[in-house]
């Protein structure tokens, strides 16, 4: 760290906060991005570097990472299965037995006066 609040990273430059001047900081970033930066002073955050003269956006040593193979198609339709569950569904109809409970009471009603689940009279 410079005695102008600077510090240089891989040919770049950044300010940081004026009161960590002359004290060893640490600087955490992501090797891919080098227009963030984290300053820590003893493990403790001490919030980003402000990008001053930014030469090189990466680090030198980055890689970006390679791209896997596309896996091998399966050979199984889901669209298909989807849709063949669905017609099947459609064709059972709608059980309205299951929908009727006691006749006076729809489940999960509730008395607008007290507030609690209504019971069956």
């Amino acid at each position: 760290m410079t005695k102008t609040a600077t510090v240089s990273l891989h040919g770049n430059r950044y300010e940081i906060d004026p009161a960590l001047v002359g004290r060893k900081v640490e600087l955490v970033f992501d090797p891919f991005d080098l227009t963030r930066i984290e300053v820590r002073l003893a493990g403790a955050p001490m919030g980003r570097a402000i990008p001053y003269h930014i030469g090189r956006h990466s680090h030198p040593k980055a890689k970006p990472e390679t791209p896997t193979a596309p896996p091998k198609p399966s050979g199984i339709d889901y669209a298909q299965l989807i849709e063949t569950a669905h017609a099947a569904e459609l064709a059972r109809g709608v059980n309205y037995t299951a929908l009727t409970g006691a006749a006076d009471q729809i489940p999960g009603q509730l008395d607008l006066l007290t507030g609690q689940e209504a019971q069956p009279k």
